[in-house]
């Protein structure tokens, strides 16, 4: 390869690895797994040494791969946040031995698991947590405090008063949190995350440190990055210091005085793996003697000090015996690979979801293939490729009807995922009790998922309707469920009865409905019989509408189980029409509001409502278009953008005076 053809090849590396770096770090959302990433990284970096003029400040392998985000307040790193140079081979990590003993002669090394989470500097004064940060690209990142705070394992107050302490560490979600995160999201029809870091950093960037809390995030704190009034010598000291004052640390690390030590304690960190309830892809290798550290100093990107060995990806071959289709809460069907059982990361595994039509299409994966099988993160099992078709294999097809209730299945323009169409099918019972009783839909007070859960289990409510029809012996009946709270609940059923139609049409689910185009339906159409028979070309024409909109009313209302469901809910004295034919008072009309930051006396979505009654529109973002910016306490990007725009800022005590 000549000069041109590698400098071509190392624009293209260099470009690839800045989108991943950006999706993995800034997004949370990564589209390769790391094995793929790490590829990419070595190819180019082994370019760079063949070609050591290709090297320039800007390229990955000399900086950090994320970067502070404009949503918060950049904190700039006293002692940056380096990142970790990779060995892949028990030869490389040879190779960082030799180095090392050529440099500082002989080392003690200590070895511990690589976390995989979220980087963080905490910091401390006087024993008290007083800031917290991300690491962002190694020299700012981002400030979070907050959100750090609620971190369960992560002391608030050190059980020393050290004058000054600074400390970094991984945050990550355990593998049973993971799982119960991952239930609630498809509970509620929300894009599950991939894995549990993608989940841990997504969670602590949060501008609302309430959402923080509630994902019931963990860190292990593993280096001491400044510290005043106290003398350390040693990493192993280090760590135990850190633990009497009271933070979690690595929950085993291993003293090395030889490579054949290290590479033992690596191998045995391997095949632990499995066995853990949080994620780690790799083992780190690190100079034990903090003057050893300083004679062997830092390249633009890594301490020289320490190696990072990454395990390879655990890949088994193995046979799909069947493919079936399970009905998740929210209506998609999801086929699942059955395989002939297979040991991964310490455990049989047997099952793994193919996700859609179009994951199985691409890979063509067949009953009766043999096929290649990983965890991707240690926890979910997944097809990696087929390695051959069995002879006279079909190529698999999702079916037409829903396996749960036999009603029609549709696939979304746009959508990978196939869904039932039956608001009645028992797959997706719960979820849709729960959305049909929440505060936007009928407002159901006291009918949260656990009542809603055991009234299903109970075998009473098999439909929304059903709720209408509950008796108060019924309620009384239910475990912990006293007799003034089934009063409550059962006449909080009775008054939703008197809801307006938006809300009725918002709590059926229709899919690509949200509550701002039911109350859009229920002003243009007035009653639900007067949706059930407008034509879809009407729908579309609705201010707000799209074609994809209409099309999945016209559909939704369409369905027998669609027609059987209201003339139960009619039949229950549920309210069919609209209150009023549009807002008599237009105060707002033609304005444009933005909401940002937290309001004390209103929740945003009753703002919402407010701003809406009075003809106005509630939209996400500022721009030149927008009227007023509406601004509660820690309001941060969408202010400063206004400001920069000259849209006014109002308090909530101005909208107040303006909607009295």
């Amino acid at each position: 390869m000549d000069f041109e053809q590698a400098q071509k090849l190392a624009s293209e590396l260099a470009g690839q690895i800045r989108y991943h770096n950006r999706k993995y770090y800034d997004e949370d959302a990564p589209e390769i797994d790391d094995a793929a990433y790490d590829a990419l990284y070595r190819r180019l970096e082994n370019l760079e040494a063949e070609f050591p003029e290709l090297v320039t400040p800007d390229s990955p392998t000399q900086k950090v791969g994320g970067h502070a985000l404009p949503k918060f307040s950049p904190v700039t790193h006293t002692v940056p946040m380096e990142s970790l140079h990779d060995s892949f081979s028990e030869g490389e990590l040879a190779d960082f031995d030799r180095r090392v003993r050529a440099a500082v002669g002989s080392p003690v090394y200590i070895v511990e698991p690589k976390f995989d989470g979220l980087s963080v500097s905490a910091e401390y004064r006087d024993g008290v947590l007083v800031r917290g940060s991300t690491r962002g690209d190694g020299l700012v990142g981002e400030e979070i405090t907050e959100n750090m705070k609620t971190i369960r394992t992560l002391p608030r107050r050190l059980n020393e008063p050290v004058p000054f302490l600074e400390v970094r560490g991984e945050v990550y979600m355990s593998h049973k949190v993971f799982l119960e995160l991952s239930a609630r999201q498809e509970l509620n029809g929300e894009k599950p995350f991939k894995n549990p870091r993608n989940a841990a950093a997504g969670s602590l960037r949060q501008k609302d440190a309430k959402i923080t809390a509630a994902r019931k995030l963990d860190i292990f704190v593993f280096n001491v990055q400044q510290v005043n009034g106290v003398s350390l010598q040693y990493h192993d000291e280090a760590l135990n210091f850190l633990k009497r004052l009271g933070f979690a640390v690595p929950p085993f690390f291993t003293r090395c005085e030889t490579m054949e030590e290290v590479t033992a304690e690596v191998r045995r960190i391997g095949d632990m793996r499995g066995s853990l309830d949080y994620s780690i892809d790799g083992a780190v290798v690190k100079v034990n003697s903090f003057a050893q550290r300083a004679v062997l100093g830092s390249t633009a990107k890594f301490p020289r000090w320490a190696e990072a060995f990454k395990y390879p990806p655990e890949e088994k071959k193995t046979k799909v015996l069947a493919i079936e289709i399970n009905v998740g809460r929210t209506g998609v069907l999801t086929p699942t690979g059955v395989f002939e059982p297979v040991t991964l990361a310490g455990t049989s595994v047997s099952r793994a979801t193919l996700h859609n039509q179009d994951f199985i299409a691409e890979k063509d994966i067949r009953v009766g293939d043999t096929v290649i099988l990983r965890k991707a993160g240690e926890i979910i099992p997944e097809v990696v490729s087929v390695v051959s078709h069995a002879e006279g294999s079909e190529p698999f097809r999702m079916p037409s009807v829903c396996p749960s209730c036999g009603a029609p299945v549709a696939r979304e323009e746009g959508e990978a995922a196939t869904r039932c169409t039956n608001p009645e099918c028992p797959a997706q019972l719960l979820r849709h009790m729960i959305h049909f009783c929440s505060r936007d839909a009928m407002d159901i007070d006291g009918m949260g998922p656990a009542v809603l859960d055991k009234l299903i289990s109970a075998g009473l409510l098999a439909s929304p309707a059903d709720l209408y029809r509950l008796s108060p012996a019924q309620l009384a009946g239910l475990e912990r469920m006293g007799q003034k709270s089934s009063e409550n609940r059962l006449n909080a059923i009775e008054k939703s009865k008197q809801n307006d139609l938006y809300r009725l049409l918002y709590a059926l689910g229709i899919p690509h409905i949200g509550l701002k185009a039911a109350k859009l339906l229920a002003a243009r159409f007035g009653s639900v019989d007067a949706v059930f028979q407008a034509p879809e070309e009407e729908i579309a024409s609705i201010d707000g509408f799209g074609e994809i909109m209409a099309k999945s009313v016209r559909r939704f209302f369409d369905i027998p189980n669609t027609a059987h469901l209201i003339g139960r809910l009619r039949d229950a004295g549920v309210n069919m029409a609209a209150r009023n034919s549009g807002p008599e008072d237009l105060r707002f009309a033609g304005r444009t509001f933005v909401l940002t930051g937290t309001l004390s006396a209103l929740t945003r979505s009753q703002a919402t409502e407010i701003i809406e009654k009075y003809g106005g529109k509630v939209s996400g973002s500022v721009s030149g278009k927008t009227d007023y910016v509406l601004a509660g306490e820690n309001a941060g990007s969408k202010l400063e953008k206004a400001s920069r725009l000259g849209v006014k800022v109002i308090t909530e005590e101005e909208f107040d005076r303006m909607t009295s």
